[in-house]
């Protein structure tokens, strides 16, 4: 295996710190984010990322669904400045909805699971702390806040110690489907001590859907829901699927980039056949087309009348299709 340079003190030290602060137990760690701590789904990967000599995350999301009530915009007739100042102070919401007073109804890193005995549209009204019968004004007057549902997939940063470890997540990312992941700070790429910075990131399983929104009326806040239950349901399940493919990218990813022979892995092209979101070993792949290519050679002498005179010559042709398509 190519022998990757020393990590420079700088990624020395940020590898330490962040360590230490993960150390820390679970009922004592908190963070930024509204959860307050690692999710469950991605410890595994997290752990296993920083275990590895040159690697290190420093921050990470195994994916969420959420409802999300935008906070207050643009008021009266203010300089851009003074809007400006606003947004970065929390004072306004910025263009994604939040500051301002914009907050969180529901946030889950798990699929929702509706049992089974309860009536599922009021346990979603409840669940999300929604009205339970749609608004029948659909027009979301001046000033008014939206309502979000929101399904986000696996984001991750990891630091890495050189252009040849960045290179190596940024390759496993992109194979396992998180497409729009990238690096950033390569400035000085000439230097060694270049500590990139890799995100882990698939935006094309984002979905954002407005579901409702809310006015103040005589200094009281009011939640309206513009949208049946039918279609409330309909978005819990697409956030459910979308968690289902999350989490096989997650582990694909997991295994490009920790398991011992991923350098094989990565360097193989029969590894990397995908059908749809399912990824095949190349001892799976060989057995399907072998498969096919016998459903084939059924399927034409069937169609074939009995020909003595041509049977061994379309034998010969069919063993040789069957043997390309193994």
């Amino acid at each position: 295996m190519e022998n990757l340079p020393e990590a420079p003190p700088s990624f020395v030290r940020k590898k330490q710190t962040i360590l230490h602060q993960l150390a820390v137990p679970t009922s004592q760690y908190s963070d930024l984010s509204p959860k307050g701590s690692v999710d469950e789904a991605i410890r595994t990967l997290i752990d296993g990322i920083n275990s590895s000599e040159g690697l290190v995350t420093t921050s990470s999301c195994a994916g969420r669904v959420s409802v999300f009530l935008e906070g207050v915009r643009r008021q009266g007739t203010k300089s851009e400045a003074t809007l400006s100042s606003e947004v970065n102070n929390g004072q306004l919401a910025g263009p994604g909805g939040k500051g301002g007073g914009g907050r969180w109804l529901f946030v889950s890193h798990d699929p929702i699971v509706i049992p089974n005995a309860v009536d599922s549209e009021s346990f979603i009204h409840n669940l999300f702390q929604l009205p339970s019968k749609p608004t029948s004004h659909f027009t979301c007057p001046e000033n008014c806040r939206y309502l979000h549902f929101k399904f986000e997939p696996m984001i991750l940063h990891v630091l890495t110690s050189s252009l040849k470890e960045a290179q190596k997540v940024l390759n496993a990312a992109l194979q396992a489907g998180f497409r729009e992941s990238g690096a950033m700070s390569l400035e000085g790429a000439e230097s060694m001590s270049t500590t990139p910075m890799v995100a882990v990131r698939s935006i094309g399983l984002m979905f954002d859907s407005i579901i409702g929104f809310a006015t103040n009326d005589d200094g009281a806040e009011h939640i309206r829901v513009t949208v049946s239950d039918e279609h409330l349901r309909m978005l819990v399940d697409l956030a459910n699927e979308r968690f289902r493919i999350n989490q096989e990218r997650i582990q694909r990813f997991r295994t490009l980039l920790l398991s011992p022979n991923s350098e094989n892995r990565k360097n193989s092209k029969k590894a990397q056949k995908c059908t749809g979101e399912t990824w095949e070993e190349p001892e799976v792949r060989r057995a399907r087309k072998k498969a096919e290519g016998e459903r084939k050679r059924k399927e034409h002498q069937t169609k074939q009348a009995p020909n003595p005179a041509s049977n061994e010559e379309d034998s010969e042709s069919l063993e040789y299709i069957g043997n390309m398509l193994e």
